[in-house]
């Protein structure tokens, strides 16, 4: 109760702490966990017997057969209310214990009747009845019946001696136990001690937490600039950033093309010039060729027709290529020049500052806020460490731990009687064991002595004195058996109803909790508390608060405050909450007021250029026009051609001025298609390419530019109405986060406050020790199985005292024997075993005479 009333007082100090309503927030802030640090205790929470579990088994098995009822629980419940009449209700009783009330009453009618069997036993023997006559029958069955008398008694003694080994076992198992009674007594006041010394530092531990959520705090509000700058301009990021790349883009597109256009500007005139040169040259060529075909050579008949061939051939000699048809591009390219004033990539550049400078506007605006807000967590932390100071809870477990050491003391004062009351029952005990040892020796020595010594060929007058010594040996084991067996079942009976009544009353309702069910009835224990439990330790009689439940959740390691259901006390769930611990909090952070100013994406000068780009006309240049124009040949016939076939035929002409004026034409138009043709050629095909390219990049440059300025002015829209309300939830956003670590350092105090601080698996050791361990382990299984061995050797004694009768008579040395008629003395004692016996008649033989001439006393000890 003292550690009860100290542990409600530090809760109702820490109420200073505390809100009204409980935390909603589910967030589990990363890199933060808290965990109470383990407590290790000597005590084991289970107790494993070993290979003796196995017969402790079985015992209880045996029990439960011959004590099959139910657990009395309304039996127990009358007695403990002291509402049961024994006069009245002793049926009930009896009917519970019938079946221990039967095996006692057989064990007592043993310890009755085995001395008195034995006393009329000896008298009848001594009369020569009851297999005192020293004159044994010769029969046909007689081997036989001797193997069968002295396998049974051997089997007989097995099974004694097994039941002798459970005895001595048992009994050197509990003073074991009893021994290690201080060693377990030591290690449950010291796991106790244990559970009262952490529990100050339990309580330094949880508030010193305090400090990870305060330095996880202060990490963030020193990288505020990442946490919250880059938030913001991630989440301007996907908005922004589009438009300023396709304005950059246009940029950089509306560069290019200029180029191209001057570069196809450049060429279209260098192309116009060439072609006009080359059709000038072709022209040239072609007169002079005329001039050279007129010679009065070609009107030779063998020259005439090569001539006419070539003149024929001069039609195809003209130049194809003509550009002037082709205009200017100086127009767009001085547009372009205009338009390219305007550096829209500049723009487009200091628009991305704008957006990348915004951490670092977060963190110059938040500067003298971080160092407040600093100065109030630390103060929160110095809040928090105080509250250790003012609980007296060294004083509360002080007196705890005296009525602990005064329980110790208790114990330790007597612990040495009990353990000197032990050593006598150990040395009863293995008196018992020892008796019934002795018994087990006479009855194997006589086996072993009587078989050893048996001679087949001896008649019974003449067996030996070996044999003769095993029959009195079983003789003997019978007097000790009828003497002694009776103390040893007085044992027995004892501890048998001793233990079975520990077992079945204590042990096993202990073992399935019925106990505590019966200890757990409404009104049992006090008439005015239905739940005596939580009217002792919350003075509210009507909580359901269970000795089991408390007994199970202590073994289960919970805390005092889940297992004693101390909410109904102090509900620290309704009291931990965020919003009155962390209320200086808050009110700081909403302080936190981050401005940023509006980001123009573009100014009226970049707008205006991208208008008038949208209305360049680039898009609208004939470019069919010029690819049509550069994609034909410059000549209508390839010259290469021309002039090989032209010098073929010139081939064919006679030597003379005329074959060497037309092969002289032939190197010309060679050079003008190599110096002409081919240059022209390359200027067209570049002309070409470059047309092209500026056709696709042209291509939809309205629609293009168009969608850029509506995603522009609708960007610059969000940015205006927008912006400042993603600041805030930003800045909402790092405050709630901040919040985050607290309140989840006060969910894991609540937690642990009511689950694992001060967790009572200690005291429900404590109970498995005193009642499993020491009371059913240590004393009632042994005990049990001592009583289980005793009484099974010596309920076996009855069968081997038949048996050891009745073979005895084959080992000891007979006063007479059968004689027959048809065969002389002689051959009777060398040959007993007759195949086929005539007529048998009893004969005294001289030492049968001088028996009989002896005293009736006399007679009677040997036949004893």
């Amino acid at each position: 109760m003292a550690l009860l009333l100290g542990f409600l007082l530090l809760l109702g100090l820490c109420e200073d702490t505390m809100s009204e309503e409980p935390s909603s927030s589910q967030y589990h802030p990363g890199g933060l966990e808290f965990q109470l640090p383990p407590t290790s205790y000597q005590t084991s929470d289970s107790y494993d017997p070993g290979p003796a579990g196995l017969f402790f088994h079985i015992v209880r098995l045996f029990v439960q057969i011959v004590q099959p009822n139910a657990f009395p629980e309304d039996i127990l419940r009358k007695i403990i209310q002291k509402k049961f009449d024994l006069s009245k209700e002793y049926d009930k009783i009896i009917y519970y214990e019938i079946g221990i009330i039967i095996c006692a009453a057989l064990g007592l009618l043993f310890v009755t009747l085995m001395p008195l069997v034995g006393f009329f036993f000896c008298l009848c023997r001594c009369c020569n009845k009851c297999g005192g006559e020293m004159h044994q029958r010769q029969k046909r069955s007689g081997p036989f019946l001797k193997k069968c008398y002295s396998v049974s008694l051997l089997v007989i003694c097995v099974f004694i001696s097994i039941g002798i080994i459970y005895g001595f076992a048992a009994n050197q198992y509990m003073r074991t136990r009893v021994e290690e009674t201080r060693k377990l007594s030591d290690s449950n006041f010291n796991d106790l001690r244990t559970l009262l010394n952490v529990v100050p530092g339990q309580i330094d531990y949880i508030l010193d937490q305090f400090t990870h959520p305060k330095e996880k705090a202060f990490e963030d509000l020193d990288n505020i600039n990442s946490l919250v700058g880059d938030s913001i301009y991630e989440r301007l990021k996907p908005k922004v950033l589009p438009v300023l790349k396709d304005i950059k883009d246009l940029a950089k597109d509306m560069k290019t093309n200029r180029d191209t256009l001057v570069q196809v500007n450049s060429v279209l005139t260098d192309m116009k010039h060439s072609s006009a040169y080359l059709r000038t040259s072709l022209r040239d060529v072609k007169t002079s060729m005329e001039q050279t075909l007129t010679d009065p050579q070609c009107s030779l008949p063998a020259v005439a027709p090569t001539c006419n061939s070539i003149k024929k051939s001069l039609s195809v000699l003209d130049g194809s290529a003509n550009f002037d048809h082709l205009p200017s591009l100086d127009g767009h390219i001085t547009q372009l020049d205009g338009l390219l004033q305007t550096d829209l990539s500049s723009l487009v550049q200091k628009a991305n500052e704008s957006l990348s400078n915004i951490p670092e506007e977060v963190q110059n605006q938040t500067r003298d806020f971080i160092t407040e807000f600093k100065k109030t967590l630390n103060s929160i932390q110095s809040d928090v460490k105080n509250i250790s100071t003012k609980i007296p809870i060294q004083k509360t477990l002080s007196s705890f731990v005296r009525y602990i050491n005064n329980s110790e003391d208790y114990i330790l004062h007597y612990l040495p009687t009990m353990e000197e009351c032990d050593s006598y029952r150990w040395l009863v005990c293995l008196v018992v064991v020892c008796l019934l040892t002795l018994i087990l020796t006479f009855y194997l020595l006589g086996l072993l002595c009587g078989t050893l010594g048996y001679d087949q060929n001896a008649t019974p007058t003449r067996r030996g004195c070996v044999s003769n010594t095993g029959g009195l040996l079983l003789m003997v084991g019978v007097g000790f058996s009828f003497f002694f067996s009776w103390i040893v079942m007085t044992i027995v009976v004892l501890t048998f109803v001793a233990g079975g009544n520990m077992e079945t009353l204590v042990c096993e309702p202990y073992r399935n909790k019925k106990l505590f069910q019966v200890l757990d009835t409404p009104y049992l224990l006090n008439e005015d508390w239905k739940y005596y439990l939580s009217g002792l330790v919350l003075n509210k009689p009507d909580v359901n608060l269970t000795f089991e439940q408390v007994y199970s959740d202590c073994k289960e390691n919970k805390g005092l405050y889940a297992a004693l259901k101390l909410d109904h006390i102090y509900n620290v769930s309704e009291q931990l909450n965020i919003t009155k611990h962390t209320g200086d909090i808050n009110s700081t952070l909403e302080n936190m007021n981050i401005r940023i100013e509006d980001i123009e994406l573009l100014d009226k000068t970049g707008m205006k250029t991208l208008m008038d780009l949208r209305s360049s006309g680039i898009d609208d240049i004939d470019y069919a026009a010029y690819l049509n124009a550069t994609e034909r040949s410059p000549t209508r016939v390839n010259l290469i051609s021309f002039a090989n076939d032209t010098r073929r035929k010139a081939n064919q002409l006679p030597s003379g001025r005329l074959k060497t004026s037309l092969k002289s034409h032939v190197d010309t138009l060679i050079n003008i298609h190599q110096n002409q043709v081919v240059p022209l050629q390359n200027s067209m095909s570049t002309m070409n390419k470059q047309m092209k390219r500026l056709h696709y990049r042209t291509s939809g440059l309205k629609v293009r530019v168009s969608t850029t300025i509506f995603f522009l002015n609708s960007t610059q829209d969000f940015l205006t109405s927008q912006l400042s309300e993603i600041v805030v939830e930003e800045s909402k956003q790092f405050g709630s986060k901040i919040i985050s670590y607290f309140e989840w350092y006060l969910q894991w105090v609540e937690m642990t406050i009511t689950q694992q601080f001060a967790a009572c698996k200690p005291a429900a050791t404590a109970v498995d020790s005193a009642v499993n361990v020491f009371l059913c382990s240590y004393i009632v299984d042994p005990l049990n199985l001592f009583w289980f061995g005793m009484g099974k050797a010596t309920m076996l004694l009855l069968p081997a005292v038949i048996f050891a009768v009745k073979l005895a008579k084959y080992f000891r040395r007979m006063y007479s024997e059968d004689v027959y008629e048809d065969d002389p003395v002689n051959k009777v004692q060398s040959k007993p075993r007759v195949q086929t016996v005539p007529r048998v008649q009893t004969v005294p033989m001289k030492n049968m005479r001088h028996a009989n001439s002896r005293s009736r006393a006399e007679q009677g000890i040997q036949t004893i």
